[in-house]
């Protein structure tokens, strides 16, 4: 498991906040250095300080996950994964080592967070802490809350949302919607057969949703679908170059411990295939009885990400079953502020919030970072939710 750590430039007290980028198969990394961890590259390859890491309020651990991620390597195929059981003991395993290995730890708060396909990982990796933590397993991990921004979780319902969102941000026409949503049956039907068990059948899920996304994209001028204010430039629609060279010199290796001869690849295409057994599971299923045990859920999405827009994100948290969810649709929208001026839409209702983040794409922290700090400064801290201006605005 390869993974960075930094302290908190503000206390060691601070909570303990674990980072999960997606892909599947996308380096920690790409988020450490353009989004929220406390350095960034400039294009000479040095590095300086970010304002907005999320050091400055917590203890923050960057992990590549699965096997094949990153930095992360094996000299076996078979610690390639394919499905969340996988992944989700990996990283229980980790974390035991983790806090065996620094003590001084272990009473903290510990959160789970990360973006996009991180809504599968964080459930399941959360649901295992916590039974870890029942059955008195290991060490006890202080689990206090999730985080998922811009996250699949019930790809059932985020892929049935893909044209009203597309549509509602003129992407679209609404000839082309009327087109494309024709796909839609089939696609259902496929997510039911799915199931939650990561069968085979869930290949031929993603076959029949995908073609949904695609379509959509199709029809668009190079559009980024990670922004739709952007076009897309390169695989992964960023340019993330410096990075990859940064972490390909030797130099950066042998500093890191790193083999000479284990590339830094921001996104693999081989984890990636791995998956996609698991990629139509639905995930939101672990989350209840999380919720139930008083562990906070946060769910927050950039307004203008596509391919997990917050429309989606938002109807999942509000189909989610749980003792709350009657209190919690009936809540009233307020504005999430930040420096004195609406940074997002807000909803709560006890351990339960969801937010969309004005101005930002599918990488928040990299697009608003001082809203991204505030919001988790402010979750950790049981500040998120206080008296706010009540808004008129959809979530």
């Amino acid at each position: 498991m390869f993974y960075f750590f930094f302290e908190s430039r503000k206390a060691k007290t601070d909570p303990v906040v674990i980072w999960l980028t997606g892909g599947p198969g996308c380096g920690s990394e790409l988020a450490m250095f353009y989004e929220n961890g406390p350095f960034k590259l400039t294009n000479n390859l040095s590095l300086i300080w970010n304002d907005h890491g999320w050091d400055k309020v917590s203890n923050i651990m960057f992990v590549d996950q699965p096997t094949g991620t990153g930095f992360r390597y094996s000299s076996s195929d078979q610690d390639i994964r394919h499905d969340e059981d996988g992944v989700s003991n990996d990283l229980y395993n980790f974390l035991q080592a983790f806090f065996k290995a620094h003590p001084d730890y272990i009473k903290n708060d510990f959160y789970i967070t990360g973006e996009s396909y991180a809504g599968h990982y964080i459930p399941a990796f959360a649901a295992r802490v916590n039974h870890g933590n029942k059955n008195k397993e290991g060490i006890h991990i202080n689990l206090k809350g999730i985080g998922i921004g811009n996250g699949l979780t019930n790809p059932g319902i985020q892929y049935q949302a893909y044209t009203d969102y597309a549509l509602a941000n003129n992407v679209i026409s609404e000839s082309d919607y009327n087109q494309i949503n024709q796909n839609l049956p089939a696609c259902e039907q496929a997510i039911k057969e799915c199931g939650t068990t990561g069968t085979d059948i869930c290949q031929y899920a993603y076959i029949f949703c995908q073609h949904i996304f695609e379509d959509i994209i199709l029809l668009t001028d190079n559009i980024n679908y990670y922004d739709i204010r952007k076009k897309c430039e390169g695989n992964l629609c960023y340019d993330f170059s410096n990075v990859e060279t940064f972490l390909g010199k030797s130099s950066v290796k042998a500093a890191l411990g790193v083999p000479s001869d284990i590339d830094f690849v921001s996104c693999s295409d081989v984890v990636y295939r791995s998956m996609l057994n698991d990629w139509m599971r639905n995930l939101e299923v672990d989350i209840p009885s999380l919720l139930e045990d008083k562990i906070q859920l946060l769910v927050y999405a950039g307004e203008h990400d596509l391919i997990c827009n917050w429309l989606g994100n938002s109807r999942w948290v509000h189909a989610m079953s749980w003792s709350g969810q009657k209190d919690f649709v009936s809540a009233s929208n307020v504005s999430f502020i930040v420096d004195g001026k609406e940074a997002g839409i807000l909803k709560n209702h006890g351990p339960l919030t969801f937010i969309k983040v004005h101005n930002a794409g599918h990488m928040v922290p990299m697009d608003q970072p001082r809203a991204a700090l505030k919001m988790l400064e402010l979750w950790t801290t049981g500040k998120l939710v206080q008296p706010k201006k009540v808004v008129d605005a959809p979530l």
